[in-house]
């Protein structure tokens, strides 16, 4: 018999088990991690490209991990153009060449964590002054 407790959780004779985490693969190193550790990008509706790290813009994803290498690499190959189904123009390029050089490399010794809270301040500043 079980029951649940909160979404998410269920409780079976005693055991709780744990909330399900969402699994991504990163388009560049095809590497799969939790949502939370990938960056999306997103083609939105109007066909923009563009970084979204928050997750939570419409459109069709394709995610990335924040490693400066997998960025460059996804870009180069055209994997993200693969993955969006759609031709990244120059624009858009630009801004996610730039959003990916902001990116720290894997070993730099830079923390992660509190980089993406960084750059999602920025994300959720930006959107407020559009408003």
């Amino acid at each position: 018999m079980s029951r649940s407790l909160t979404p998410g959780h269920q409780v079976e004779r005693g055991i709780v088990s744990p909330k399900h985490i969402p699994m991504r693969t990163c388009v560049a190193c095809r590497q799969s991690r939790p949502k939370r550790e990938l960056v999306r990008i997103v083609r939105t509706l109007d066909g923009q490209v563009m970084a979204d790290p928050t997750g939570k813009r419409a459109g069709r994803g394709a995610y990335l991990c924040w490693d400066r290498k997998c960025w460059e690499s996804a870009l180069k190959k055209k994997a993200l153009e693969s993955a969006l189904q759609t031709h990244i123009g120059r624009d858009d390029q630009v801004k996610l060449e730039e959003f990916g050089q902001s990116v720290p490399e894997s070993g730099s010794g830079l923390d992660v964590g509190s980089w993406r809270q960084q750059a999602l301040g920025q994300s959720r500043a930006g959107k407020r002054s559009r408003a």
